[in-house]
């Protein structure tokens, strides 16, 4: 029997004020409901224009759980389709990335297809003479996502047809993009490094609850963040600081650090923590960088940007941008307990190798499936999983600094260990769970 699929209202008493219920995060039903509302009707990262460089250049991955192909078509812009023949159903484009040409073509009964989506060739067309082909659906040739957005070379879609804009939907909140794209003197990223992708046997969104979670560095991450900076205090005098070192260091800072630095949240489930310092707001000077960010934007430009140490951005439902240090993590639902992570690493167009150096070491040291920090999180989140199938009790506390006060807020700022952008996430879930989506995207 249905619990939720024919109870709007049972979703929507999942969320409270100060807690959510546990079957958010296990009950399987929840899941398929996520894929088939919440993330066909919100605006999902897709990949970024410098993956497909070049016409006919694209790259397959997920939306929810729908396989598509990002692909550069012929006049230079950028589409998504879904990666399914309307033959038979199979894939059409190998899993990965790659150039195409002009056109796509299935691997199991050879139909072409334009870099649009529409329909070329078919073998053997003479056999669909007279059978109204021109009137069954396999004849519009592969589905376009009826919603695609390039902003700033990042790319965006909304699978559903109709719902909230993209502008609507992200509001201020692509301040964090425009800042990290404004710390290339050229105005330019590019994906550099390739990508670290790593399962986790959890749901998807205790990994996003995570990225503004500071209460937990100083003790999840004390083992390993910890001992790294035990061992470098007991160094010699005068021994050169590693960059393993300047990147571990900040993890175990105190609660009291975590408080200063703030927190904001916007409407739509978007947020970041770092509003007036970060882990990342005191990295060693990268040696010409500051001369070259100046050339190009003056030195008070400069300082504004440079001078924005955003921590972690969550962009709901499941990206994470960290602009200082140039990183991307992708969130990929894959059942209510699993969820594979993705993260990738940008390089600064026009700046010093030094940076992308940073960039990549931090990505290698922090989100690897080797990586020791990594681990204190993924061995929580498991421990959660399991926990949460427990009789006990069955709602999860958010109400660290609750305010009744913080109702339709946006661009807000706050104590830095509020959990407020979990609350902020939980309210645009409930929101966007509705099976209507017309009054979607306009409450905090």
């Amino acid at each position: 029997m249905s619990r939720y699929r024919s109870n709007p209202q049972a979703v929507q008493a999942l969320v409270r004020d100060r807690e959510v219920h546990k079957d958010v995060y296990i009950h399987p039903e929840l899941f398929e409901l996520e894929m088939e509302q919440l993330y066909a009707n919100t605006w999902i990262y897709v990949g970024h224009a410098s993956q497909v460089p070049k016409k006919g250049d694209f790259y397959t991955t997920t939306v929810g759980n729908e396989p598509v192909v990002m692909v550069r078509h012929a006049d230079d812009s950028i589409r998504v389709l879904v990666n399914r023949c309307p033959h038979k159903g199979v894939k059409v484009a190998a899993e990965g990335c790659g150039n195409t040409g002009k056109f796509f073509r299935c691997p199991y009964h050879a139909w072409t297809f334009k870099t649009d989506g529409s329909l070329l060739a078919i073998p053997l067309k003479k056999g669909y003479d007279g059978v109204a082909f021109e009137q069954t659906e396999a004849a519009s040739g592969m589905a376009a996502v009826p919603a695609v957005r390039v902003y700033r070379d990042f790319v965006f879609c909304r699978l559903n047809p109709s719902g909230v804009d993209f502008e609507t939907f992200f509001g201020d909140s692509l301040s964090t993009i425009d800042n990290m794209v404004d710390r290339s003197p050229e105005g330019r990223l590019e994906v550099a490094g390739g990508v670290l992708r790593y399962m986790h046997h959890c749901n998807w969104k205790m990994l996003v609850d995570n990225q503004t979670d500071t209460c937990h560095p100083m003790v999840a991450h004390e083992s390993s963040a910890g001992t790294a900076v035990k061992v470098w205090n007991e160094a010699p005098p005068g021994t050169p600081k590693p960059m393993a070192v300047e990147l571990f260091a900040p993890f175990v800072s105190s609660y009291e650090f975590f408080e200063n630095m703030g927190l904001r949240v916007w409407v739509n489930g978007h947020g970041h923590t770092g509003v007036a310092d970060s882990i990342h707001a005191n990295y060693s000077a990268v040696p010409g960088y500051w001369e070259q960010m100046v050339a190009a934007y003056g030195e008070e430009r400069a300082k504004q940007i440079l001078g924005d140490v955003r921590h972690n951005t969550v962009y709901f439902p499941n990206l994470m941008i960290k602009g200082p240090i140039q990183t991307l993590r992708l969130f990929k639902p894959i059942a209510a307990d699993r969820t594979l992570v993705e993260s990738w690493t940008f390089r600064l167009v026009g700046a010093p190798d030094g940076l992308l150096e940073r960039t990549l070491m931090y990505n290698r040291l922090i989100n690897a499936p080797t990586s020791v920090v990594g681990h204190d999180d993924l061995e929580v989140y498991e421990r959660a999983q399991a926990g949460l199938q427990a009789r006990g009790r069955d709602w999860v506390n958010v109400a660290r600094l609750y305010d009744d006060a913080e109702h339709g807020q946006s661009n807000a700022t706050t104590n830095g260990t509020n959990e407020l952008q979990m609350r902020n996430q939980f309210r645009a879930w409930a929101r966007f769970m509705q099976p209507a989506t017309t009054s979607r995207g306009c409450a905090a």
